[in-house]
């Protein structure tokens, strides 16, 4: 679909002023030998835990109603805003692309679980221009149905339900979001200086990873070429690296262009614009310049891209005509009426007369620019069926990959797991009994262990927690990927990790107990044998041990899992400890409470630090932060570690100071300093959060 950023600079201006944005922001296992957890909201936190009871509304929703609603809207063109060609079909398809385009694999942030795009600053981004008109057009049918359906769900559905109604074929719909009360979500997709923090944009236009698209304030990528070149080769490299950031591969990216631009058309009727955005006058949002009388600003008067005119002469029909008309005619650049370059088709020596009103973009040149998506150009044309496959699957991809597992989609409508879900295994539904592995887990704490007690005793506990958080921390609430469950941490790439070298060896000192017992996974026992080194280092308040979690193969491991790699790109270690927990869904409380885990200093050794902050990794105490609050630091010649001074062998991480630079961290360091019991409670409800939280099971 189509995205411009005209009136950018002013929006860019005004988002940044951050107290005018944020006030625009409020407008079945056996029971008796795996008992299960009962800490419902420990495990998940109370905003969790209410996104899930209000998400279980949508289970009931009358999908097939609501279709049939949205089938009537369609062709029932208002006098307020005109559908084009008599169907608000494109319109819909805008609407939902855009609500869940911004969804990156980063960080996993963006998509239309929320349904952000009604509040800034999604609402104001110039690629979205007059999609208020669309949600107003689905209003009606949102006071219908009420809280049985969310707006995301809404939005997702009906743009769905429009490319079904134009006779494409879809792949089902996965229902079950739940709506943000504001837009404080997508601050960090910018413009905004929580975006600048996280994800900075040196030159607008030329946006690289972390973030999605090229520009801020559009969903891909400039459509008038890279900077508004005109260049068709300048698009290349943005389009494959955009969608790229966003999960999609060259046929992906492809299938959804031209299957996107099968429908509708672009609008720039004018060279004046589209007025100012909402967050600009929120009381008459992009009234339109363009044309006079009643039908100002709309209908054959709309501006929203500043671009023009449809790609095929049937943009209400599904055909493949967008590839077949781009291998049939050359192309030749102009200035639109909108005052954009774009391109206008021209019979080839020899060939047909074109269409003379037909229209291309910058960036739908560019496919022929490219071998490879020249390949698949040519392929489309001559193949419907195949553009068919590859765009439902593809679309589905697009407005679902935001929702994490496929376990989280409700109704009828729902296909089997994709892979972009990162499916798993069903599980067996055979444990063994869980006080003899915990017996056995036990029999291993103090035999043959890697760190030494004060006592000087071999020991593994803080080995097996090393081994469970580090599996566990992938976790990212941002779009409900990653944990334990899957046991990945022993399968590339993550085993391959340098935060994780060595853990292959824990792994190795627990595979006897899993030998010993059918039936137990990898990933139960990784959990298991954490809870039994934290439960024997004297933590009380655990919830009884879940089983249930499964192992993944290895060829279960795709392209797909990349997205649970490290992040790496945030230069403020104040700013990246917080970004850190805010995406794996912890408060500060509970984030400042884990970095007191047990720690192995053979485990920092391993991944290259100096140690450890010394101390009995036998027992879950709150000594490091009376550490933290009682040295002086200094850096080490090893990147991200100080070192304590006139102390021999203490050291810390720029995380762990991190939580004594940041002032809401420090409060909660120098609360657990002052009191073991406060730490410990917290660190049970912290560790039982996280290490449940890709796991239904432990969340009842």
């Amino acid at each position: 679909m189509i995205f411009l950023r005209s009136t950018f600079a002013r929006v860019l201006a005004a988002a940044v002023i951050s107290a005018e944005l944020l006030s625009l922001l409020t407008t079945p296992a056996d029971a008796s030998l795996c008992p299960m957890a009962r800490r419902a909201d420990a495990a998940v936190g109370a905003d969790t835990l209410l996104k899930a009871r209000r998400s279980a509304a949508a289970a009931a929703v009358d999908y097939a109603a609501v279709k049939a609603d949205i089938v009537k809207t369609l062709t029932n063109s208002q006098e307020s805003w005109p559908a084009d060609f008599g169907n608000y079909g494109p319109f819909f398809i805008r609407l939902a692309w855009h609500c869940a385009g911004s969804y990156r694999l980063s960080d996993g942030r963006g998509g239309c679980d929320g349904g952000r795009i009604r509040f800034n600053p999604e609402r104001s981004w110039p690629d979205n221009t007059n999609l208020d008109k669309a949600l107003n057009l689905l209003q009606p049918l949102k006071l219908k149905y009420g809280d049985a359906i969310s707006w995301g769900d809404l939005i997702v559905l009906a743009g769905t339900t429009a490319i079904e109604s134009m006779g494409a074929p879809v792949l089902g719909f996965c229902g079950g979001r739940v709506d943000d009360a504001n837009g404080a979500d997508s601050l960090i997709l910018g413009p905004s200086p929580e975006q600048v923090e996280i994800a900075n944009c040196a030159v607008n236009g030329n946006c690289t990873y972390p973030l999605g698209p090229t520009t801020v304030g559009l969903i891909y990528v400039n459509p008038e070429g890279h900077l508004a070149s005109g260049d068709p080769n300048s698009s290349i490299n943005d389009i494959r690296m955009t969608f790229g950031r966003m999960g999609m591969d060259d046929r992906e990216t492809v299938s959804l262009i031209g299957g996107g631009h099968a429908f509708g058309k672009v609008h720039g009727a004018c060279p004046t614009g589209a007025g100012p955005s909402p967050l600009e006058d929120p009381t008459n949002p992009w009234p339109g310049t363009c044309g006079s009388g009643p039908l100002k600003g709309k209908g054959n008067n709309t501006f929203t891209s500043g671009f023009e005119g449809p790609w095929t002469v049937t943009p209400t029909k599904w055909t493949n005509d967008y590839f077949k008309n781009l291998l049939a005619y050359d192309w030749v650049i102009f200035d639109g009426p909108g005052g954009h370059k774009q391109w206008k088709p021209k019979a080839k020596y020899g060939g047909p007369a074109p269409p003379s009103f037909i229209r291309m973009l910058t960036s739908d040149i560019a496919l022929l620019r490219d071998d490879k998506y020249l390949a698949i150009v040519k392929e489309y044309a001559a193949n419907i069926a195949s553009l068919e496959n590859d765009f439902k699957h593809a679309w589905y991809k697009l407005v679902t990959h935001d929702m994490g597992p496929a376990s989280r989609c409700v109704g009828p409508l729902v296909p089997a797991p994709q892979p972009f879900q990162l499916p798993l295994p069903a599980a067996s539904g055979k444990h063994p009994d869980t006080n003899s592995v915990r017996k056995a887990i036990k029999d291993l704490l103090f035999s043959n262990g890697a760190d030494k007690t004060p006592s000087g005793k071999s020991y593994n506990g803080a080995l097996f927690v090393t081994l469970a958080y580090q599996c566990a921390s992938t976790y990212r609430n941002t779009d409900h990927a990653g944990g334990c469950n899957g046991a990945r941490i022993r399968l590339s790439p993550e085993k391959d990790l340098p935060s994780n070298k060595g853990l292959d060896r824990v792994l190795a000192t627990l595979k006897p107990v899993q030998d010993a017992y059918t039936g137990l996974t990898t990933a139960d026992l990784i959990v298991a044998a954490a809870q039994v080194a934290l439960e024997t280092a004297g933590l009380s308040g655990l919830p009884a041990f879940t089983c249930g979690r499964v192992d993944l193969p290895q060829e279960g491991v795709d392209r797909e899992a990349s997205k649970l790699l490290p992040r790496s790109y945030i230069a403020d270690p104040i700013v990246a400890l917080r970004d850190d927990w805010r995406v794996k869904g912890l408060t500060v409380r509970q984030g400042v409470a884990l970095a007191g885990r047990p720690r192995s200093a053979t485990h920092q050794v391993a991944t290259g630090f100096s140690g450890s902050y010394g101390g009995d990794p036998s027992t879950v105490s709150n000594e490091l932060f009376k550490v933290l609050l009682s040295e002086t630091w200094t850096r080490t010649q090893v990147q991200g570690e100080y070192a304590a001074v006139g102390k021999s062998g203490v050291f810390v991480t720029a995380a762990d100071l991190a939580m004594v630079w940041d002032a809401e961290a420090k409060a909660v360091v120098q609360e657990f300093a002052a009191s073991q019991k406060a730490f410990l409670e917290a660190f049970a409800d912290a560790w039982t959060t996280l290490v449940n939280a890709d796991f239904p099971a432990g969340r009842k």
